[in-house]
């Protein structure tokens, strides 16, 4: 969630019959934890640290969206949200109201006393749900978020699929922040990034919703509640199996899944997480024309954490646009640039690009190792897919610009991959996010991501004279040639 620490992180606020513990990011109503999400609590610590005086939309969206271009309409959702959990009104207090053309004011009294208690553990389960405090705000998600939050509850089970570092889990994560009020019996966090075994999978589940090791999964039966099952890329039979029984014995259960690939279980709708938009290769004539754009939003958020004072210059534009189209609005490759601003400068940066896998090193620490740099994620891919896939991914990576399914069979079909079997794998790298499909005049086209491709590339050169596999022989001299000479004519006829 997150963290607005203008006031003190011990302090309790208490206002009517709520308490507001800012260090736990809790309001209470006697013992029981209030259900509000981070924006909503973002909103209501500036509403308090300013009560009595009236607080201008602009200001509390410039607060609580310090990086991102957001309408009226967000705030005012918020606001309703906020006085919805507070029973506004209801016990004769007022606690928010708007002042038309001006903004909104916190006009209950507000005692500000030392936070000596610290809440309980029996309190804290009580707000019914383990979701991780966000240390930043989400960035150029707002809509994408939106109507996951509307659907999740109608849809029931719904995935969010995208390559290695699109940002499926901080996405989740916001989801499952909003959807805290809609579920009586809260909101629950798997994360399964840390587990390898299949058979390990129902017992991580019961410890996570505190259920006795062993118990069927039909006591959730009457559970009104969300599960947020995290990374279940590696786990996807067994997350198959466990997600049907899941929704057939919990009929008021609601579940979102992160993965590079859809489950494929039945009712599942899936939601493609595109990356954050960049700027066109036209020039930036401003750097308020650059900043309406969220992959430089995120840039210049990350930069200006890792370096006091960083400010985007005009004569910066164009540096920092390449670097957003280059990392391909990749939230993971953004943040990992923008941690090297204070050893490369801009410049240096800029300069690297075409390293961008040695550029890119200094990963999550806290993250588990396949997250922690988009070398190691899409290595981690790479392991999972079988020979033949490997090899077809190399080969597409001569492909500069999206092409058909017809000029890669011209490229690199041959007599131990058939068209059909082409066609097939080609199709099964797309659904794990590692092509993208682009639909248009009647046409699928196939498209890599500018790091997926300098990845396949580097792993085609690496293989040396020949590329093996169970299913195909391919000697690498000749089909090279082949794909040198022909790729360009293709490619440019079909993209």
């Amino acid at each position: 969630m997150n963290s607005l620490r203008d006031l003190n992180s011990e302090a309790l606020l208490r206002f009517g019959p709520y308490v507001f513990h800012l260090r736990q990011r809790l309001v209470l109503q006697g013992d029981r934890p209030l259900r509000m999400g981070g924006r909503a609590l973002d909103i209501l610590q500036v509403l308090v640290e300013r009560a009595g005086t009236v607080v201008g939309k602009d200001e509390l969206i410039a607060r609580v969206w310090p990086t991102s271009v957001v309408e009226d309409i967000n705030l005012r959702v918020h606001i309703a949200a906020l006085r919805r959990a507070l029973a506004d009104g209801q016990d004769g207090q007022r606690y928010i109201v708007n002042i038309p053309q001006r903004g909104y004011s916190f006009i209950a009294p507000v005692q500000h006393e030392p936070d000596g208690t610290p809440v309980s553990l029996e309190t804290l389960h009580k707000a019914r749900h383990n979701l991780p405090a966000r240390l930043s705000p989400v960035t150029g998600r707002d809509s994408i978020v939106g109507s996951l939050v509307r659907q999740l509850p109608v849809r029931r089970l719904m995935t969010l699929a995208g390559p290695a570092g699109i940002g499926k889990s901080t996405v989740a994560l916001r989801v499952a922040e909003l959807l805290l009020q809609h579920y009586q019996d809260g909101v629950w966090r798997v994360d399964l990034a840390a587990i390898d075994d299949p058979a390990q999978l129902v017992d991580h589940l019961s410890r996570v919703l505190d259920l006795d090791i062993g118990t069927r999964l039909d006591v959730l039966a009457q559970r009104h509640m969300l599960l947020l099952l995290d990374n279940c890329d590696h786990l996807l039979e067994p997350c198959r199996t466990v997600v049907e029984d899941l929704l057939m014995a919990a009929p008021r259960l609601s579940i979102l899944v992160t993965s590079r690939e859809p489950l494929q279980a039945p009712g599942e709708a899936v939601q493609r997480l595109p990356p954050l938009a960049v700027p066109p290769a036209s020039a930036m004539h401003s750097v308020t024309e650059a900043m309406g754009y969220s992959a430089v939003q995120l840039f210049v958020s990350r930069a200006r954490a890792r370096q006091q004072g960083f400010a985007l210059r005009e004569q910066d534009l164009q540096a920092v646009t390449e670097i957003c189209r280059r990392l391909d609005g990749l939230p993971l490759a953004i943040e990992l640039a923008a941690a090297q601003i204070d050893a490369l400068a801009l410049v240096g940066l800029h300069a690297q690009l075409d390293n961008c896998f040695q550029l890119l090193t200094q990963g999550r620490r806290t993250a588990v190792p396949r997250h922690q740099t988009l070398q190691a994620a899409l290595d981690w891919s790479h392991e999972r897919l079988s020979p033949v896939e490997q090899a077809v991914l190399q080969r597409l990576a001569v492909f500069k610009m999206a092409f058909t399914l017809e000029a890669a069979i011209g490229v690199i079909g041959c007599a131990q991959l058939l068209p059909g079997r082409l066609m097939e794998v080609i199709e099964r790298l797309a659904l794990k996010s590692l092509l993208s499909l682009e639909q248009g005049s009647g046409v699928s086209r196939y498209r890599f991501l500018n790091t997926t491709r300098s990845y396949a590339l580097e792993k085609l050169r690496h293989e040396g004279n020949a590329v093996q596999s169970s299913a195909m022989r391919v000697p690498v001299g000749a089909s090279l040639l082949a794909m040198d000479s022909r790729a360009p004519r293709l490619a440019g006829k079909h993209a």
